[in-house]
């Protein structure tokens, strides 16, 4: 056995202890800077006493939204958890046991809250990268793993192309702000781009390959925005053509097959928690900035949720027979 393989069965064996280590160690030094004002913005000093855009009262304290910040400990608990129950059974597959998969997607689980608190703790444009590449992250796993299951991709070729989506989205992110410098939200594409590889991992024909673009629609409509709108303002809806990435992807039917209970469950908790953050604005008469029960502090704990649900969606994966 190599030193390399030995390394990375090492990281595998302990991906555990070595992500609480790094989670434990990142809260204290979060804390400490925190409280020594070391991280935040001079900008949020102007906005403590009013309301967040997020609804929480910004706060002189140690973190400027501490509802909202602490909250997304639901984050790192969960991830921890998904970690813990992975080193402490076999594989069956690709979700289950310590594979490189099921390690990639519970550490992102975790990242989700250390980015989210460096948003909300700081209320810093630094913060709102952090966040924003935490969200993409973990997004972009199920529907390029589900390329991946509909294709010739190795597995290899799946994790390069994960780090690519992710290196790019991080520069251009960083650089040229939230729509990446040419109007696209990664993110919200991506939950089309899932329910629509979804859809073609079910249903998978050379035809539907085609059709399950016009699934987007549907997406998008759940969100409030139809179809008239988008043709009607082509330009600033013009990433829809990326509805129809998995079927051009997706060149085989997949060998497997899975039961969606958990993710019918982790989409309800998904959308629940998608009406609720609706509401932790200021001016949305539900808003309460010095309420201790905050709508975006919900919408954490409740996406927080759904990842162990989906989590357990692609474990009910099974080979065909």
């Amino acid at each position: 056995m190599n030193i390399k393989l030995m390394t990375n069965v090492f990281r595998l064996k302990n991906s555990f202890y070595i992500a609480l280590f790094i989670s434990i160690l990142f809260m204290i030094g979060f804390y400490l800077l925190s409280y020594f004002q070391l991280i935040q913005s001079v900008e949020s000093q102007a906005l403590i006493g009013e309301a967040s855009r997020w609804c929480e009262r910004v706060s002189s304290g140690v973190f400027r939204e501490p509802i909202n910040t602490l909250s997304n400990l639901g984050f790192m608990v969960v991830g921890l958890f998904i970690l813990y129950k992975l080193s402490n059974e076999n594989s069956f597959n690709n979700f289950s046991g310590l594979t490189n998969i099921s390690v990639l997607y519970g550490i992102c689980v975790i990242w989700l809250g250390p980015g989210s608190m460096l948003m909300h703790g700081t209320n810093t444009e630094w913060g709102g990268w952090a966040d924003n590449l935490s969200m993409v992250m973990y997004i972009i796993i199920p529907w390029l793993y589900n390329c991946y299951k509909m294709s010739d991709w190795t597995e290899s070729k799946l994790i390069k192309i994960y780090a690519l989506v992710v290196f790019i989205y991080a520069i251009t992110r960083g650089l040229f702000g939230y729509g990446m410098g040419i109007g696209l939200d990664l993110f919200g594409v991506s939950i089309g781009l899932w329910v629509i590889s979804e859809f073609l991992f079910k249903f998978w024909s050379p035809r539907m390959r085609f059709y399950s673009g016009f699934v987007g629609f549907i997406v998008l409509m759940i969100f409030g925005i139809f179809p008239q709108e988008v043709f009607n303002n082509f330009a600033e809806y013009w990433w829809i053509i990326f509805f129809w990435v998995p079927g051009l992807l997706a060149t085989k039917k997949p060998d497997s097959v899975r039961s969606y209970r958990f993710y019918f469950l982790g989409m309800i908790a998904y959308l629940s928690a998608f009406a609720i953050w609706l509401t932790g604005v200021p001016g949305n008469e539900s808003c309460n900035p010095d309420s201790l029960i905050q709508a975006h502090g919900i919408w954490h704990l409740l996406t927080a949720l759904a990842t162990i649900l989906f989590l357990y969606h692609y474990r009910s994966e099974r080979l065909i027979n």
